[in-house]
């Protein structure tokens, strides 16, 4: 993304976004919240952004929304599943090998009831990680083309109550809707780290990112509620949210910083810097002594590779 330009600086803001003209981007669950701004905002400064969601209809609606706002935004949508890994393959396929700058791994579920991904997999782990783990790699073909390509994944400021268990991944000896979602948003953290690991010793030149949004207005945290039937508690987190939480436009802001300042390093951690990582502006965060343990990120890896058959090519084989 040689267009680049910017320095970091602090107070980092949409308008702080270079012009990314030229720059093609995939942002997964780009439909509605933090992924249709994230979508929105990169098309504003010219890049080329496919938008994916689980339904066409959904999809189609959020490309004409951001049409509404950006009326010359190159923009497409198409359907992918993170809980079905022949959804993955095939929208991976349908992309072949065009060139890709920035792949934003930022769909996801929180606190669920207890749910099985297609292939068997608990959901939140599922989607929030397996399913960004074999897109990622079905996509690295495609982003080792770009000089200076990113992946970002959004994780959360939850990791930090999180604990991997690689003898029980799947919450099958005891499920827990919020323990379930703090180790997915761990395991989103660990690939990250090994990722920027693999690509450092291979010599890609490729970044490996994380960014989380702090507390955002989006109906994701209302969602586990409303599956489970538990509708007082779902209007309730909904009223919590739109008291306490930041706009989604402020809380896409770590994921776009991410994708595209100039002065990212590789494992870098965005999130925002006010009321404890909650709210406000990003800049670089910490991550859980969990987050940094390099033996799990490997482990996990080499798990993820067997759960869902997919090996990357480059930075996966520098083990």
């Amino acid at each position: 993304m040689t267009r680049m330009t910017l320095s970091l600086v602090p107070g980092w803001t949409a308008a702080a976004i270079p012009d990314l003209s030229g720059t093609r981007m995939v942002v997964t669950g780009a439909n509605s919240g933090l992924g249709l701004v994230t979508a929105r905002e990169l098309a504003r400064r010219g890049a080329a952004v496919l938008m994916t969601a689980r339904d066409e209809d959904k999809g189609a609606q959020a490309v004409r929304r951001v049409r509404a706002d950006v009326p010359d935004a190159t923009v497409e949508a198409a359907v992918l599943d993170l809980a079905d890994l022949a959804s993955v393959r095939a929208f991976a396929a349908a992309q072949g090998d065009r060139p890709l700058d920035v792949l934003v791994n930022n769909a996801g579920v929180m606190a669920i009831p207890p749910r099985l991904s297609v292939d068997g997999f608990e959901l939140q782990m599922g989607t929030n990680h397996l399913g960004h783990f074999a897109l990622t790699g079905l996509l690295m073909p495609a982003l080792l083309q770009r000089p200076g390509a990113r992946v970002v994944t959004v994780s959360s400021f939850a990791h930090w109550f999180g604990s991997l268990d690689l003898g029980d991944l799947m919450s099958e000896r005891a499920y827990d809707p919020w323990t379930a979602y703090f180790r997915s948003k761990l395991a989103n953290l660990l690939f990250t780290r090994e990722l920027a690991r693999r690509a450092a010793l291979a010599g890609a030149d490729l970044r490996s990112v994380a960014a989380h949004p702090g507390y955002a207005r989006t109906n994701l945290q209302s969602a586990g509620p409303r599956m489970a039937g538990r509708k007082v508690t779902e209007s309730v987190t909904r009223v919590a949210t739109l008291a306490l939480g930041q706009s989604a436009e402020t809380g896409a802001l770590p994921q776009l910083r991410a994708a595209t300042d100039p002065g990212v390093r590789n494992d870098d951690f965005f999130g925002p810097r006010g009321l404890a990582g909650q709210r406000g502006l990003p800049t670089r965060v910490r991550r859980s002594a969990n987050a940094r343990d390099n033996s799990a990120a490997r482990l996990l890896w080499e798990m993820s590779e067997e759960l869902t058959g997919v090996r990357f090519e480059g930075p996966g084989r520098a083990g």
